[in-house]
């Protein structure tokens, strides 16, 4: 799950990184529909900032929560994991 919060993240500060490029090649465009098109976009960029901040939060607190219950009970998530592997084999295998 984290993997996927990671990706999400990348893929988003891509589409800001791009969303910026279009708004500095643009900038000399002077005409009113540019500058409120301009403006949307600038709102929009802003939010996305803060909904990747939001994201990369919530997934380093999911990180540090699971690294420090499997350090207070390192054993029994070893056998929780050893149970899910064991089930997931299982399931793989049959036909």
């Amino acid at each position: 799950m984290s993997a996927n919060t990671e990706r999400l993240a990348g893929d988003l500060k891509d589409v800001l990184h791009d969303a910026e490029a279009i708004l500095q090649d643009t900038a000399h465009d002077a005409s009113e529909k540019a500058r409120a098109a301009r403006e949307r976009l600038l709102s929009a960029i802003d939010s996305a900032k803060a909904a990747c901040k939001n994201i990369e939060g919530k997934a380093i607190d999911g990180a540090k929560a699971t690294d420090k219950v499997i350090r207070e009970h390192p054993y029994e998530s070893i056998g929780i994991a050893f149970g899910i592997g064991l089930l997931l084999g299982y399931l793989v295998t049959r036909k």
